[in-house]
């Protein structure tokens, strides 16, 4: 884990950093060291073009970055096929609470970068067929997403285990909205 590097960028206007470079460790530390060996760098930037962009892999596939994004926010948009935003611990329609948006940018948008990561077709000559493009780096964050919540994780840092019924009710009662 100490190879891996980590560099700040100072957000502008009201943009935040939701997560941290501890929770990132921690998500490391649970994937098996083959999964995110390529890794060097984790960038924090503000490179979000307008909340448009989470997070991306720089073009010689060892670094990853992380955008700084809005304060309060819905992550809806930024769903892919087959997920929900009670995954995360959030409302559809409504916008999120912390927590979901720390789930979010670690289970979902750092996994899906270093999905990006993975080598598929070692002897491919161009860097576009060697790696993971976005549907296989989506289904390998879903994949890992589901495979570390699948046991519960003994940390204090409830972004680290699936949400709970209880958190999800809560989200829902401070909202008002049935169900």
């Amino acid at each position: 884990m100490e190879k891996v590097r980590f560099t700040f960028a100072k957000p502008g206007a009201d943009r935040v950093y939701h997560i941290t470079p501890e929770q990132v460790k921690i998500v490391l530390s649970r994937l098996p060291y083959e999964r995110w060996r390529m890794l060097r760098v984790v960038h924090f930037n503000d490179t979000s073009k307008g909340a448009r962009v989470l997070g991306y892999v720089t073009s010689g596939r060892r670094e990853v970055a992380v955008a700084a994004l809005p304060p309060r926010m819905s992550g809806t948009r930024f769903l892919g096929k087959g997920q929900a935003p009670e995954e995360f611990g959030a409302v559809r329609g409504a916008q999120w609470p912390e927590p979901a948006i720390q789930r979010f940018l670690l289970y979902d948008v750092f996994l899906r970068e270093l999905g990006h990561l993975q080598v598929i077709d070692e002897k491919a000559k161009s860097t576009r067929r060697k790696y993971a493009r976005e549907g296989k780096a989506q289904e390998f964050a879903m994949h890992w997403c589901r495979a570390l919540w699948r046991e519960p994780f003994d940390h204090p840092d409830p972004v680290h285990n699936k949400p709970s019924k209880q958190e999800i009710a809560e989200v829902k009662a401070r909202l008002g909205v049935q169900g």
